[in-house]
C-alpha cells in the first residue's frame, strides 16, 4: 500500500505529533508500506534514518510560521502556495490512502483533506476543552470533514473534544514510541556503565523536569513553587530542568524562585539528549496544568525506568491507571506545589522497584510493534482491503483503550 503522511508543524523543531508521525513512517516501511510524508520544514536526514525513514520520501511543504495555538506556538506552513505543494505532491505521489493528522490544522493538514481524492484516515491530537474556533470549523467545514474516512483520537480526552465539537465519534488509538530506545537495563544515570548506588546518580536522587519552559500549561512554575518544600525535606535531591526556552529569561525565573537548580538545559532537546535525561531521572515531574492529550513522555519516562509524578489531568492519569487497577506513577492535584512536594517526597521515600518494573512492563502496549499494527488495520478498513476476521478490528480491544461506544453514542457520526 502507498501511504501519504501529512503533518502540519514543521519538521525542522521537534514535537510530539512530528515524532509520531515519523515513528509511524518508520514503522509502515519496515512492514513494507511505501511511505512519502508531507510537511512543512525541512527534516535533518541523519534523524529520519534514525526513524528508519529514507530523507528521500520526504517532501516540504515550504517554510512555517509561528501561530499560537492551545496554550502552545505551533509552526505551521500558510499561504496559497501550500494548497499547490500538496496538490503536486498528492499528484506526484498518488497515494491509496491519505493519513492526515489534525485535519483541521491550517496549512499542509487542512488543504490535504480538501485535495485528496484517496481514502483518509484523520488522527486528533489535541485536547482544548472549549475551542470557539473548533466549533466554528465544525459547522463551517461540515461536508470537508464528512471526507474522512476514518477519524481517529491519540486519548479519550482527544476523543472527547472531538465529539463535543465536530459531533464526531472517532476510534482511540494511542501515540506509539519505540520502547527499545528508552531500555534502561543496566545503565546509569546518563546511559553509561552500571549504575553503582540506589539512585541514577550513585549517591543521590535526581529529579528531571522536561518541557517547554516558557509555556505556562507545561507548569514549571508549579514544580519551581514546590521546590523550596522538597528541598527542606530531601536537601540531597538533584535538580534538572531542560526545554526550549530563554537562558537568560530561565535564570532570572530560577533566581526569584529563591531555590538553586544544579543542571538548566535551554534550547532545542534532541532524541538522543531526552532519551539521556529520562534514563538518568530516579523521579520524572509532569506539573502540566492543563490541555494534555495524551502524554507521550510519561510513557518514555516509565519505559527509561523513572518513577513518575503527574499532574491529574484526565489524560495523565489514564495512562498512569489511578482510575483502576494497579497505579503506574503517583499523581498530585493540577496546579498545588504543596501537593506536589508531598507526592514527591513520597516517591522519593518509597520502595518504588515493583511500581517500576510494573510500569515499565505496561508502557510495552504503547510500543509501535503493537501500535502499528492496529492502524494498519485502520487503514485496511478504509480502502476496503481489511481482513474478514473480527479479531482483527482494533476498536475491540479494550486492554488497548480503544471501546466500542455506537451503543452510548448512536447518534454520533462513527469514524469521522
Amino acid at each position: 500500500m502507498t501511504v501519504g503522511l501529512v503533518c502540519p508543524y514543521s519538521l525542522s523543531v521537534p514535537g510530539g505529533v512530528q515524532n509520531h508521525v515519523l515513528g509511524l513512517a518508520g514503522y509502515l516501511t519496515a512492514a513494507g508500506d511505501r511511505v512519502h510524508i508531507l510537511a512543512p520544514g525541512d527534516l535533518d536526514p541523519r534523524r529520519a534514518r534514525q526513524y528508519g525513514v529514507d530523507p528521500a520520501v520526504i517532501t516540504s511543504a515550504g517554510g512555517s510560521v509561528p501561530v499560537p495555538y492551545n496554550g502552545s506556538v505551533a509552526r505551521v506552513g500558510l499561504g496559497p502556495a501550500i494548497e499547490v505543494r500538496v496538490r503536486r505532491w498528492l499528484g506526484l505521489v498518488r497515494p491509496d490512502l491519505v493519513h492526515i493528522h489534525e485535519p483541521l490544522a491550517p496549512g499542509a493538514s487542512l488543504a490535504a483533506l480538501v485535495a485528496s481524492r484517496a481514502p483518509v484516515v484523520a488522527t486528533y491530537h489535541t485536547a482544548t476543552p472549549r475551542s470557539a474556533l473548533m466549533r466554528m470549523a465544525g459547522l463551517v467545514l461540515g461536508p470537508v470533514i464528512d471526507k474522512i474516512t476514518i477519524g481517529v483520537a491519540v486519548s479519550e480526552p482527544a476523543r472527547g473534544v472531538v465529539t463535543s465539537h465536530l459531533d464526531r465519534d472517532p476510534d482511540v488509538v494511542p501515540n506509539g514510541f519505540r520502547l527499545a530506545e528508552f531500555d534502561h537495563a543496566g545503565v546509569d544515570h546518563e546511559g553509561g556503565g552500571p549504575a553503582t548506588g540506589p539512585w541514577r546518580a550513585g549517591d543521590h536522587p535526581r529529579l528531571v523536569f522536561l518541557g517547554r519552559l516558557q509555556e505556562p500549561r507545561k507548569g514549571l512554575q508549579v514544580l519551581l513553587d514546590a521546590l523550596p518544600m522538597i528541598k527542606q525535606r530531601r536537601p540531597d535531591l538533584e535538580v534538572v530542568i531542560a526545554g526550549s526556552g530563554s537562558q537568560a529569561r530561565m535564570d532570572k525565573i530560577i533566581r526569584r524562585s529563591g531555590v538553586p537548580v544544579d543542571r538548566v538545559l535551554t534550547g532545542q532537546v534532541d532524541d538522543s539528549t531526552r532519551t539521556a535525561l529520562l534514563r538518568g531521572a530516579d523521579v520524572f515531574v509532569a506539573p502540566h496544568r492543563e490541555r494534555e492529550s495524551f502524554g507521550i513522555v510519561l510513557i518514555e519516562a516509565m519505559a527509561a525506568g523513572a518513577t513518575v509524578v503527574a499532574s491529574d489531568l484526565p489524560a495523565f492519569t489514564d495512562l498512569l491507571g489511578d482510575a483502576g487497577g494497579d497505579p503506574l506513577g503517583y499523581v498530585f492535584p493540577a496546579g498545588d506545589p504543596a501537593a506536589l512536594a508531598r507526592t514527591v517526597t513520597r516517591a522519593l521515600d518509597s520502595d518504588r522497584t515493583l511500581l517500576n518494573l510494573r510500569a515499565r512492563r505496561a508502557v510495552g502496549r504503547y510500543d509501535w510493534s503493537v501500535v502499528g499494527p492496529r492502524i494498519r488495520t485502520l487503514y485496511g478498513r478504509a480502502t476496503g482491503t481489511a481482513s474478514d476476521d473480527p479479531t482483527d478490528d482494533p476498536t475491540d480491544d479494550p486492554t488497548a483503550g480503544t471501546f466500542r461506544r455506537d451503543a452510548l453514542f448512536p447518534n454520533r457520526r462513527r469514524n469521522r
